[in-house]
């Protein structure tokens, strides 16, 4: 038990120390995480212990974040993904499969081991990638996209590799293994016998069997999970939340595994089915936690098991084949990237993001070890190789972004658009804000021009039928060949805070007698844009906050009527509010700090509540009013129709 701990704690300490390190340095988690497991390398044979024992526990991290990403496919966009995953995916396996056993076939290596060594090197890392992409928020980016299809195809890919591996066993090898012990991990194979379903049956009953449980995954994912989501509710615990969702995903890999599937796909499949239950946000909830701290682990377990006496021995042939593999596998990837039409920022993130190899070729290398496709030399090299290219990813990675920026300021720096119409209204900023601005203005029958900076939002808006400008509205000659000084409105929508000021007060300058809506972050925004000469100023969630306020007060004790005078009572005291808190405000003093703001701000909210009180009192009065003249109504009419009655 001691010993457990001791190990707990060192790898927990190392992860705590590096990882905010390499965060704050821009360097990423996962090369946080890679460079703990190396510093601690020293530690863990003191321990009793290896790596290498722990990777069969942290890999469950890998198989957790595929569940998760399964989560968040419907079923109907792993459809419309089939294109890219055939296609772009199959391409990238099968290319690089090939030209890097070709090219072992030119250093003299046998034609099996060649493609044996072809198939290892092929994959990437999804752990390393995926975790970045959604670090860097970009998996929603047409790169972040190519590159989540082809990491899904070669997860699939690894199915087919180990059912080809055994046909690769290379004759002697065995014998030399046996009598020279590999460096596979202790137990593999003892275990996987032990949980083995398929053993000794024949080719066709393990199709059967494998399909079977398959279809057993997917069954229990559509019938079973609500009855049994809803006897777990039964309980009232939050735990057992947690224990249902981890019994899921551990059930599924111990299936899948038993069957000669990838414990990955497996989960990943079961994600994608349960994408539609209305206990997805529930299950993301429970295990997202776990997929975190065991990823971490995972890549301190490689780091870890990365043999430096060996690498020491062999510098020069270990650096120079993990650079000849990331650059071959970089110019298919770039091949494919520019075939597929992925441009710019998206065609390097594609490229860069999946040269490296990933950690399923650890488990290919350890079963080509088992089947004798390896001498043990050969697996430690490529083993090796496998992991000098992960711990390179995080920096490629943060090349892509430098590179990335570089791009992006070239492009907004280039020749913007020639703006051959000027509206009466200027709309700068065409996000969410401003479109919503730009169709009610158009729908009214009035004429806009829109200005952004972002190319491929104006050009979105373009397909749609809806015309802008690109160039960046900040710069002077943009904004006046807009139209600034005819414009009657300028809108400012932008999504920089400093950018909007700067407009602000640039057009404010410039037109004195121009009325300017502009578009504000948070109240400090309301001073700062008040002060550069803003006319109408929005918050960009007050007014959707107002509605909201008053959705609840419906659902309560309160009338609609109600409702609708407490939320223009609120409205109207809020923009007084505004207008004297200006007053009061200084630039550059924290309102935490600002004494003469505060004390203020206190007495308008009591003047709030008298606001509100008069309002609903004047609300009673009002109603009580109208419900007299209905009263009255109703006996006029009941005594008319009695004097009908008696003159007949």
């Amino acid at each position: 038990m001691e010993f457990i701990l001791a190990q707990a704690t060192l790898y927990l300490a190392a992860a705590v120390v590096a990882v905010p390190i390499c965060a704050r340095l821009g360097l990423g988690s996962v090369l946080g995480y890679l460079l703990a497991g190396i510093a601690i390398q020293p530690f863990i044979g003191m321990l009793g212990t290896e790596a290498g024992e722990l990777m069969h526990f942290a890999e469950f991290g890998v198989v957790l974040m595929l569940f998760l990403i399964g989560l968040e496919l419907e079923p109907r966009a792993l459809w419309d993904m089939r294109h890219k995953l055939v296609g772009l995916g199959g391409m990238q396996v099968l290319l690089t499969t090939f030209v890097i056993a070709g090219g072992c076939l030119i250093l003299g290596v046998p034609v099996p081991t060649a493609i044996a060594i072809g198939m290892t090197l092929a994959l990437s890392s999804t752990a390393i990638v995926l975790q970045t992409l959604t670090e860097k928020g970009l998996m929603k980016t047409p790169g972040g996209h190519a590159s989540f299809s082809v990491l899904l195809t070669q997860d699939v890919a690894v199915i087919p590799f180990l059912a080809i591996l055994p046909l690769l066993t290379m004759p002697g090898i065995s014998a030399r293994i046996s009598e020279t012990g590999t460096i596979e991990r202790a137990g593999d194979g003892d275990h996987e016998a032990a949980l083995s379903l398929v053993s000794g049956l024949p080719g066709w009953q393990v199709t059967l069997v494998t399909l079977g449980a398959v279809a057993l995954v997917i069954l229990v994912g559509i019938y079973a999970t609500r009855p049994v989501f809803r006897f777990i509710h039964m309980a009232k615990l939050r735990e057992m939340y947690t224990a249902t969702a981890l019994l899921m995903v551990v059930g599924i890999a111990v299936l899948m595994n038993a069957v000669g599937l990838s414990a990955a796909l497996g989960t990943f499949l079961a994600g994608v089915v349960l994408a539609n239950s209305e206990f997805r946000h529930e299950l993301e909830a429970d295990i997202e936690p776990f997929k975190g701290l065991l990823l971490g682990l995972f890549f301190i377990a490689v780091g870890a098991d990365i043999n430096f006496q060996y690498l020491w021995r062999n510098l020069g042939d270990v650096i120079g084949l993990t650079l000849l593999v990331v650059l071959a596998k970089g110019v298919i990837l770039l091949g494919l990237a520019t075939a597929f039409r992925l441009k710019g920022e998206d065609r390097l993130l594609f490229t860069l993001g999946l040269a490296q190899a990933g950690e399923f070729g650890f488990v290919l290398v350890s079963f080509s070890l088992q089947q004798g496709v390896f001498d043990p030399a050969l697996g430690q090299l490529l083993l090796l190789v496998v992991a000098l290219s992960m711990l390179m990813t995080p920096l490629f990675f943060i090349a892509q972004d430098q590179i990335a920026r570089r791009l992006s300021g070239g492009r907004n720096s280039a020749q913007h658009d020639h703006i051959d119409e000027q509206g009466a209204v200027i709309i700068a900023g065409i996000g969410r804000f401003g479109q919503v601005v730009n169709r009610m203005v158009q729908m009214a029958g009035l004429t806009t021009t829109v200005i952004d900076n972002d190319l491929p939002t104006i050009q979105l808006m373009r397909k749609f039928g809806f015309k802008g400008f690109f160039g960046d509205p900040t710069r002077p000659e943009i904004i006046h060949a807009a139209g600034l000084a005819n414009a009657r409105i300028l809108v400012v929508a932008l999504d920089d805070k400093a950018a909007a000021l700067k407009l602000v007060r640039h057009a404010r300058a410039h037109r004195p007698d121009l009325h300017i809506v502009a578009r504000a972050h948070d109240r400090v925004h309301v001073y700062e844009l008040y002060r550069a000469g803003a006319n109408d100023i929005v918050r960009e969630m007050f007014d959707s906050s107002l509605r909201a306020g008053r959705y609840v007060l419906e659902n309560m004790s309160f009338s609609e009527f109600e409702a609708h005078e407490i939320e223009r009572t609120f409205y109207t005291h809020d923009r007084r509010t505004i207008r004297e808190l200006a007053d009061v405000w200084r630039p550059g003093v924290p309102v935490a700090e600002n004494a003469e703001y505060i004390a203020r701000a206190r007495e308008l909210n009591k003047d709030l509540e008298t606001a509100l009180v008069t309002a609903l009192d004047d609300s009673e009065d009002a109603r009580d009013a109208a419900r007299r003249d209905r009263d009255a109504e109703a006996a006029a009419v009941a005594k008319s129709e009695t004097r009908k009655m008696e003159g007949q």
